[in-house]
């Protein structure tokens, strides 16, 4: 059933409801079979383009849908909700979109916003290496400097969208120092020398491309260069704050629908001549469930109102990405349970929602580097933005997917 939704405003509420109905006629029939096969949906990138919906956050005057985050991701649930790989590739988009939105000089909006924000193109983010991980610091790709511009060169790994983005948001080292070595460039698809190895061979999102892509000596005009020289991991760091909201609007999305499949399987499936929602045992784990679902709403909400008006709010997004996808994860356990044998088999989606959950505790920071982050808020306060970095910069490598 869907979500029971308040809403900012009329206008909110038709957006959502408009989502809903594109849900409905151009995703749920053909999610499973896209899936299983691994294809990427690239044509339902561009229906949802059409309707708005790939540049919700961003100014009208670009091109986006001036939308508040407490109204755009609500939308990004409601399509996790019926297709996870599909929203994830939305979330991207719009964080590859934040750089240049946030960071950019007014000749940069006006040159690129109008056309990453037309719903036609589909934005990647370069941040993670191999060897890496959860320490973006460690980054060993860099752009050296030449006349009029910069030429890029290395491996960046685990990127959504990998080989089909239009363009990428590139982090790479300018200097030697740590922290304020790193710059952030937009590097077109066409650049020469940009190329991405094949698509890994992943658990779940499988119709979501993620690869290694890499320059070899790729040359990027001075002109696209975001921000100045050695601000690219304070970008990079800003984006995902943002980037972790839309996460956990995703993760509770695939949680509504485990939620959602659960019960109408104990519905309809029967035991000792009851459904087996009637028995207590069953139903008292759907209540847990329908608990984990709630509270991933709440939490990622508070964090958007925040932003929303303009309050500090890194900590509630790494709380809102903490709690919703580690819920995700447990909603789409319990959900398997409920189904019992039939939920290990394909025949049901509660198997696949399982193995997406499972990622959305990796990407955009580790659970482990959210604990961290809140720590350190905890711990310093209005200088945990600041501290954080600087911690991110000495911790210990780990997976992170993005």
């Amino acid at each position: 059933m869907a979500a029971t939704r308040i809403l900012p405003t009329r206008e909110a509420d038709d957006l959502v409801r408009l989502t809903r109905e594109l849900c409905q006629k151009s995703l749920a029939g053909r999610v499973n079979e896209d899936e299983q096969d691994g294809r990427f949906p690239r044509d339902v990138f561009a229906q949802l383009g059409a309707a708005g919906l790939l540049s919700l956050p961003y100014q009208e005057e670009y091109g986006g849908g001036d939308q508040p985050a407490e109204t755009y991701l609500q939308v990004f649930e409601e399509i996790a909700s019926t297709w996870a790989s599909v929203a994830v590739g939305i979330s991207v988009h719009a964080l590859a979109c934040m750089p240049v939105a946030m960071f950019g000089t007014d000749e940069q909006r006006e040159r690129l916003l109008p056309w990453t924000l037309s719903g036609d193109t589909l934005g990647a983010y370069c941040l993670s290496e191999s060897h890496a991980g959860s320490d973006p610091a460690a980054m060993r790709t860099t752009a050296r400097r030449v006349d009029g511009g910069y030429v890029l060169s290395g491996a960046k790994a685990w990127t959504t969208h990998g080989g089909h983005a239009d363009f990428y948001i590139v982090m790479a080292r300018t200097s030697d120092d740590r922290t304020h070595g790193i710059s952030c460039f937009f590097v077109p698809a066409d650049t020469p020398g940009l190329t991405a190895a094949p698509p890994e061979r992943k658990m779940g999102l499988t119709a979501s491309p993620t690869a290694t892509m890499h320059l070899d000596d790729a040359f990027v005009p001075t002109e696209d260069r975001i921000g100045a020289e050695g601000e690219g991991l304070a970008i990079a760091l800003s984006a995902l704050d943002s980037g972790r909201l839309g996460i956990a609007a995703v993760a509770t999305g695939l949680a509504q629908a485990a939620l959602d499949a659960a019960v109408g399987y104990a519905k309809e499936r029967e035991t000792f001549g009851r459904p087996i929602i009637d028995h207590q045992g069953l139903a008292f784990v759907l209540a847990d469930m329908a608990a984990a679902v709630e509270s991933s709403r709440a939490t990622y909400l508070a964090a958007a109102r925040l932003r929303d008006r303009g309050l500090p709010y890194s900590r509630a997004a790494s709380i809102a990405k903490l709690v919703a996808t580690d819920n995700a994860m447990k909603v789409t356990l319990d959900a398997v349970q409920v189904f019992g044998g039939a939920g290990y088999t394909k025949d049901f989606p509660v198997e696949r929602y399982l193995r997406e959950a499972k990622v959305m505790q990796i990407f955009e920071g580790t659970n482990q580097i959210q604990r961290l982050i809140i720590s350190r808020h905890l711990a310093h306060g209005d200088r945990a933005q600041t501290t954080t970095a600087r911690a991110l910069a000495g911790a210990p490598s780990a997976p992170k997917a993005r």
